[in-house]
């Protein structure tokens, strides 16, 4: 028979001294406006940071796009348009 909560992945507890004071204030700040504890808060940070593509990998995916070509004249007509 299982114990616990079946749909709670593993886990892993992470501790992280010698933070600023003012980096934890700033935090428990950010935390309490979203109406989170500090540990919600930071289990949310560091989910979607994990979420995100590595840099080099984002990077490497635009560097293997074709070109885009224009001319002074699409960029004339592109600020005329107000796109960026």
């Amino acid at each position: 028979m299982q114990v616990g909560y079946p749909w709670v992945m593993s886990s892993t507890v992470i501790q992280v001294r010698d933070l600023p004071e003012e980096v934890v204030a700033a935090l428990k700040a950010r935390a309490e406006s979203r109406g989170q504890s500090l540990a919600a808060y930071l289990h949310d940070l560091l989910t979607q940071e994990a979420a995100m593509p590595p840099v080099q990998d984002v990077m490497a995916g635009i560097a293997s796009r074709e070109p885009v070509s224009y001319t002074i004249d699409d960029l004339r007509s592109f600020a005329r348009d107000g796109r960026r």
